[in-house]
């Protein structure tokens, strides 16, 4: 079993409401059916049954764990996951497989890459994007107990680093000086680019702390203004398209408090990405370590850093 798999049947045996479904999506869930018995549910290629089934569950005092790719469960799903699960704001917890670039050699009809900005347009939905497997099992179960739904971007990578700090929602992950002039918000998987990019940047004598935003939603607004403080630019990375994600997210943050500071946003400008290997998709897009300190390096001259 993979860890995940062995998280779910922890759950599954400490909570006897705990409940595991999915619209065909088996695929971090292969040796787990037989296990979890009358407990866990396919529904098919149905991922509006799905939320249907679901919100009925948690109605009746359950707390779903529903599956499905995140392409569909974000889109074909929405209205099912806005009207049944969002304004009744059930405990129903919605994973997303191959999320963002993740989707690699899909072509656009399966690329997630507005998932984020739909699911934290719905009132209360919290959203936990974890950097690696390593970081999905940490912080599952706080999510899976958390009264208010839940959307969660599925990471089918290893580990990007060990994780020492203690899981908390709202809480990012910090690596770095506080301090430092440069800050980078990250979520997911990119987190591991992220870190290769921090690396090149001190070689150039350039500090820099990155923040793992492992629930972008609630987001950690303590380590956000704290950058405001301290950083002289703020940098945002993610596979989402550049308008609804974190890029959107700071900008906010810094209208609503009438803070005024640089923030360079690498994100996906309006338009599909490439059907590649990820490897491959990253160094198309520009999203490899070394591109992404490429690009902050490209932008300090102007800010005199």
């Amino acid at each position: 079993m993979t860890p995940y798999e062995s998280t779910l049947l922890e759950l599954l045996q400490r909570d006897e409401r705990i409940v595991i479904l999915t619209a065909e999506n088996r695929a971090a869930l292969r040796n787990l059916p037989p296990l979890a018995g009358e407990r866990f549910l396919d529904v098919g290629i149905a991922e509006q049954t799905l939320i249907g089934v679901a919100a009925g569950m948690a109605l009746r005092g359950r707390i779903p764990i529903a599956h499905a790719l995140a392409a569909f469960l974000t889109m074909r799903a929405f209205e099912f996951i806005r009207t049944d699960v969002g304004i009744a704001r059930l405990p129903v917890k919605l994973v997303g497989g191959f999320p963002g670039f993740l989707s690699e050699g899909n072509g656009p009809t399966h690329q997630s890459l507005e998932d984020i900005a739909l699911m934290r347009s719905i009132p209360g939905m919290g959203i936990f994007c974890p950097a690696d497997e390593a970081e999905l099992v940490l912080g599952l179960p706080s999510v899976v107990m958390a009264p208010q739904p839940f959307y969660i971007r599925y990471p089918n990578v290893p580990a990007a680093v060990e994780h020492t700090q203690e899981f908390a929602l709202g809480k990012a992950e910090r690596f770095g000086d506080p301090e430092s002039p440069i800050a980078i918000f990250v979520y997911g998987f990119l987190l591991r680019e992220v870190l290769e990019a921090q690396e090149i940047l001190a070689s150039h004598g350039i500090g820099a702390c990155v923040y793992n935003l492992r629930t972008v939603v609630p987001l950690d607004e303590e380590a956000l203004l704290n950058a405001t403080l301290h950083a002289r630019l703020l940098v945002t990375v993610e596979d989402h398209f550049r308008h609804g994600g974190i890029a959107t997210m700071v900008a906010e943050f810094l209208t609503e408090r009438r803070l005024a500071l640089p923030v360079l946003p690498i994100a996906v400008p309006s338009r599909w990405v490439a059907a590649a290997p990820l490897a491959e998709l990253l160094r198309h897009e520009g999203f490899t370590g070394k591109q992404i300190a490429e690009r902050i390096l490209a932008a300090l001259p102007a800010l005199g850093v």
